[in-house]
């Protein structure tokens, strides 16, 4: 080894990274476990499709797991495979269902089809009646018009004495169109017709409610829910507030420049500047999934004048300034002490001091798709909970 390298100490990733991601385990734990608390007599599970909303299956279903998470939601087979050795003795429901040639993949390991579609029901009857019992579940539509066997085909085979005895789906399950609305009368319509559906398959466990329908009240818990969002500290319920902030997202400030008074910012000069001002030049951009329609102008979907998004540095709440770019971001620190920034410290993204779902609403769209957008350049840190 050389004196050079003996000298020189290897920095921390996350300490230099351009964009970062905290992502706070104890916080998401503490999240399930009050929705766990809110499903009352139901058994609560943990929904981790999507890469656990953007923020690592690995390391979310473990921790969740350890908490006592024994039920969980995964969108395709490949994560259920993944999830499956980090919870072990887990039931892992599989919710695009099952596709010809996927078979010994469930079967190996374990994983729950959600059955969605009368080829897939077709297609499982013939699987069981070659290969043996093995769970699934039937997802039954009543009223979402997305996935599932349609309402009165799912009575009539829970009513079929003839239908195969190898079929023995272990929970049947419906999804909320308007969960996020309390008022809306369809959520009652949609409890009504799954209540029927509930009926049909006594004996059967079941379930209707994702983070929103939690909310709606205990007619709507069944046996089991499955929070989702609420996990992940996002707006499940419109205008109510959120869960503990999970995720901290975070870019590296490039440069601190000075602009006069009338000029321009980013391409297609759309914004001017009306004050001399200072501008932290964020290394964060839409590669990032820092969506191009935060810009704080010349975005033609917020043409009727709703305000781009803000960062958080220094105690300060900072705008963006002119259109994201791929790989960068502007943002007027003018009011912040020049004392207090400089090139290097982070601006949050989003995160505790700048919502998740305040920052969405700036894009015109959801802190789900902020989450699940989230690029691959972030260096991520994980804080694990106490004990």
């Amino acid at each position: 080894m050389t004196d050079f390298e003996t000298e020189l100490s290897s920095p921390d990733d996350f300490d230099f990274a351009p964009v970062r991601l905290t992502v706070d385990l104890g916080a998401l734990v503490d999240n399930w476990r009050e929705m766990a608390r809110r499903s009352g007599s139901a058994r609560a599970s943990a929904v981790l499709k999507a890469d656990a909303y953007g923020l690592g299956l690995e390391d979310c279903g473990t921790a969740l797991y350890e908490a006592g998470a024994r039920d969980f939601f995964v969108a395709v087979v490949q994560e259920g495979v993944t999830l499956r050795a980090y919870a072990p003795d887990a039931r892992i429901y599989v919710l695009s269902g099952i596709w010809p040639g996927q078979e010994r993949t469930f079967f190996e390991n374990d994983l729950v089809p959600v059955l969605a579609s009368e080829e897939q029901l077709a297609f499982w009857m013939s699987v069981v009646s070659e290969h043996g019992d093995h769970p699934c579940a039937l997802q039954v539509d009543t009223g979402f018009n997305r996935l599932g066997i349609p309402l009165d085909e799912a009575i009539a085979l829970a009513e079929d004495v003839s239908r195969p005895a190898s079929f023995s789906p272990v929970l049947v399950l419906s999804h909320l169109h308007s969960g996020d609305t309390p008022s809306s009368p369809l959520n009652r319509q949609q409890l009504e017709s799954f209540q029927r559906v509930a009926e049909a398959f006594e004996g059967i466990e079941s379930s209707l409610s994702a983070s929103a329908g939690i909310f709606l009240g205990p007619e709507y818990h069944f046996d089991l829910t499955r929070p989702g969002i609420a996990l992940y500290g996002g707006e499940s319920v419109q205008g109510m507030k959120p869960l503990k902030p999970v995720a901290k997202a975070e870019a590296r400030i490039v440069q601190i420049r000075e602009a006069d008074e009338g000029t321009t910012v980013s391409y297609g000069a759309t914004h001017r500047l009306s004050r001399n001002s200072r501008l932290a030049i964020a290394a964060a951009g839409y590669a990032d999934g820092y969506l191009r329609s935060l810009s704080g102008s010349g975005v033609p979907l917020r043409a009727g004048g709703t305000p781009g998004a803000h960062g958080f540095v220094a105690g300060h709440r900072v705008p963006v300034v002119g259109r994201i770019t791929m790989d960068l971001t502007i943002f007027d620190v003018t009011d912040v002490p020049a004392a207090d920034i400089r090139a290097g410290d982070y601006i949050e993204l989003f995160g505790p001091n700048m919502p998740l779902d305040e920052v969405a609403r700036a894009a015109g769209t959801i802190g789900y798709e902020m989450l699940t957008g989230l690029g691959l350049r972030y260096e991520r840190r994980y804080v694990y909970p106490d004990g």
